[in-house]
């Protein structure tokens, strides 16, 4: 399965990137920002996004909203990942049809629990 990690943040993208590896995928792309993300799910099929919600110039929300109005991208599970702990950006995450939220800092078997719930047991 293709995995696209989108993060402003080069440590980040690194930390996602190695626990992800730890839970057996290999197939990992990364963008630095949604523009450069709405890039690659267009000219690849993805079967995961794991974004960032702060990012410039486009949001981890804006991102989702846009990828969730395109036929190509709307049923993509997205999972949100997120330092935001906010009720109502938890909400406005999935209003906008996030598959999931997950928020930093977080464990491996965090993440294991968070994708299994999207994507079936891992």
């Amino acid at each position: 399965m293709n995995v696209l990690i989108v993060d402003d943040y080069k440590t980040m993208i690194r930390i996602i990137r190695g626990l992800m590896e730890q839970l057996g995928f290999t197939n990992l792309d990364e963008a630095r920002n949604g523009p450069d993300a709405l890039t690659m799910l267009h000219q690849r099929d993805y079967g995961l996004v794991l974004s960032d919600w702060n990012m410039q110039p486009m949001s981890g929300l804006q991102l989702l909203q846009q990828v969730r109005s395109e036929d190509r991208t709307k049923t993509v599970p997205f999972v949100m990942v997120t330092a935001e702990a906010k009720v109502e950006n938890v909400i406005a995450a999935r209003q906008a049809g996030a598959s999931n939220y997950i928020i930093k800092p977080f464990t491996l078997s965090v993440l294991k629990q968070k994708l299994s719930a999207v994507l079936g047991e891992l």
